[in-house]
């Protein structure tokens, strides 16, 4: 009887690396190797001509550590993601919870809101781009209120929060959904209770709302991270990395040292830093999601 138990789990072990194999067949050639061959391509040098790359150890990264260049793309990187995700989190719950109560527009306003998130980001950064301009909209609008116009694009200042602006914009639509569905998933009872309680709207979203969404929150904590983090569109297409690196985020460097420079190797570096990093805030995420529960 035993026996037969085994042969049954071995056939559905077998049964189950028969299906699995095409999937993990797709990860190991598209996610896998190239994970590695960047590895690799860190600890050399050279491009893929003739000559090819020559192994220089850790040469790459001793780079990365005293190139200011370097240390300025990770501070901009750390204020585009912070002053993009927390918006970009608060905006979309705030129309979420409006949205769920029985609006007459409900539906309206729901693809109203997507309707950012499946549009061309490089049509969209195009177009603030143009909104931006010193001869702009924004500042004619600026001039018409008595203030006086502000050089968007071409200061060290204002330029990054013209591309912060875009990408909250660009993602308040997604993660608006995602709220919606997880308010739908909190039962209704709970609010009744709370109401029972003296509990008021406030408290009732602090007490029942949020506890409920705690889930989805990090879901969406994770994908603006991650979003944020890979941005490269509208920086490619509005800034360039300007004026004086003051936009240029750790992507664009990637691919300015990779395809610019051709320096692949120290690219393959950066890019070292940047999956690492990814990773660790995922996985500091996911800890504090599971210490909570």
């Amino acid at each position: 009887m035993a026996s037969q138990k085994f042969e049954q789990l071995d056939d559905d072990a077998i049964a189950a690396w028969i299906l699995l194999a095409p999937a993990l067949l797709l990860l190991s050639l598209f996610v896998f190797w190239p994970i590695l061959y960047l590895l690799y391509l860190s600890f050399t040098t050279g491009s893929f001509t003739r000559e090819g790359v020559q192994w220089i150890g850790l040469q790459n990264y001793r780079r990365l550590l005293i190139d200011p260049d370097f240390w300025q793309v990770l501070k901009n990187t750390a204020y585009f993601t912070l002053a993009t995700l927390l918006p970009s989190l608060a905006m979309p719950l705030g129309l979420a919870v409006l949205l769920n109560q029985s609006l007459a527009l409900r539906g309206l306003l729901r693809t109203a809101y997507f309707i950012p998130s499946i549009t061309s980001l490089v049509a969209v950064g195009l177009g603030f781009r143009g909104l931006f301009q010193a001869d702009g909209p924004v500042n004619h609008l600026l001039d018409t209120l008595g203030v006086a116009p502000i050089p968007w694009l071409s200061s060290t200042t204002w330029a990054m929060p013209v591309l912060i602006i875009l990408t909250i914009w660009k993602q308040i639509g997604f993660n608006m959904v995602v709220f919606l569905a997880g308010l739908q998933t909190i039962p209704l009872n709970r609010y009744e209770a709370a109401e029972l309680d003296g509990a008021d709207s406030w408290r009732q979203f602090c007490h029942v709302t949020l506890p409920g969404l705690q889930p989805t929150l990090i879901f969406t904590t994770i994908t603006t991270t991650i979003f944020t983090l890979r941005s490269f569109e509208q920086i490619y297409v509005i800034t360039g990395g300007g004026p004086l690196n003051s936009t240029n985020i750790l992507v664009y460097y990637i691919y300015e040292q990779a395809f610019a420079q051709f320096d692949f190797g120290y690219a393959a570096a950066a890019a070292n830093v940047l999956l690492t990093f990814t990773l660790l805030l995922i996985y500091f995420q996911l800890r504090v999601s599971r210490t909570e529960n």
